[in-house]
C-alpha cells in the first residue's frame, strides 16, 4: 500500500495537482462563493439554478440559508488555499458538500441539467476529482505516522 501511495505521488498529473492546488482552490472558492447570490435574491437564484421557484417565507428563509452555507464552503476553500494547515479540512468539507449536491441533482435525472445546476455539476465533478487526488497524494504515509 505504501508503494502505491509513493507511486501515486510521483505521477506527473498528481504533481501538477499538488503544484497548482492553491490557484485551483481560489478559483473553486470564488465560483462557490458566488452562490451568496441565493442569500441576496433567493427567487432569482432558484430560477437560474434549477429553472423553478419556491414561494413563501419558509422557502425564502431556507434558500437564503442555503446560499450562506454554500458561500461559507467557498470561503473555506479560499482560506485553505492560503493556509496549508487548514487545506485538507477545507478540501474534504468542500468535496463532501459538492458530492452531495451532485448526487441530489443527478437523482432527478436530467431535469435540472439544462440550468445552472448542470454547469455546477460539471465543474463540481472536476473539482471533486482534483481535490480527492490532492488529498490522497498528500496524505501522510504510515511510516511517518508510526515514527
Amino acid at each position: 500500500m505504501n508503494n502505491d501511495l509513493t507511486s501515486l505521488r510521483e505521477e506527473p498529473s498528481m504533481n501538477m495537482v499538488i503544484r497548482y492546488i492553491k490557484p485551483l482552490m481560489i478559483v473553486s472558492g470564488v465560483l462557490t462563493t458566488t452562490m451568496v447570490y441565493a442569500a441576496i435574491a433567493p427567487a432569482a437564484a432558484l430560477e437560474s439554478t434549477f429553472g423553478e421557484s419556491l414561494s413563501g417565507p419558509v422557502a425564502e428563509l431556507v434558500v437564503r440559508n442555503w446560499g450562506v452555507l454554500i458561500a461559507l464552503v467557498g470561503l473555506m476553500l479560499i482560506h485553505g488555499a492560503f493556509n496549508p494547515s487548514t487545506r485538507s479540512l477545507a478540501l474534504l468539507a468542500a468535496s463532501v458538500s459538492k458530492v452531495a449536491f451532485i448526487a441530489l441533482v443527478l437523482s432527478n435525472g436530467s431535469r435540472y441539467l439544462g440550468y445552472g445546476a448542470g454547469t455546477a455539476v460539471m465543474i463540481d465533478s472536476v473539482m471533486v476529482v482534483l481535490f480527492g487526488g490532492y488529498l490522497v497524494a498528500t496524505r501522510p504515509s504510515m511510516n511517518r505516522v508510526i515514527e
